[in-house]
């Protein structure tokens, strides 16, 4: 069965994001001061072929923690549904 991965990757709170930094101070130029604490991440998307719902889980899990994201730096999160 194929599956469909939404992955979202996002600096760790505490480490500091100066893409985010930038992109608040655009648009606090832009008047929007409303706006405060931006954080920049990553959004993936991708299929996994697998028997069941668990094992695509464990193989999204397996990307991530392998390959898509730093995990000193960053953390995911995920959900999967059928494709």
């Amino acid at each position: 069965m194929k599956y469909i991965a939404e992955i979202d990757i996002m600096t760790r709170p505490e480490i500091l994001d100066p893409q985010g930094k930038a992109v608040k101070l655009g648009l606090h130029n832009l008047q929007m001061d409303s706006i405060d604490n931006v954080r920049i991440g990553k959004h993936v998307r991708l299929e996994v072929d697998a028997e069941t719902e668990e094992k695509a889980r464990e193989t999204v899990d397996s990307a991530c923690r392998q390959l898509l994201a730093n995990l000193i730096m960053e953390e995911y999160s995920f959900k999967l549904h059928t494709a």
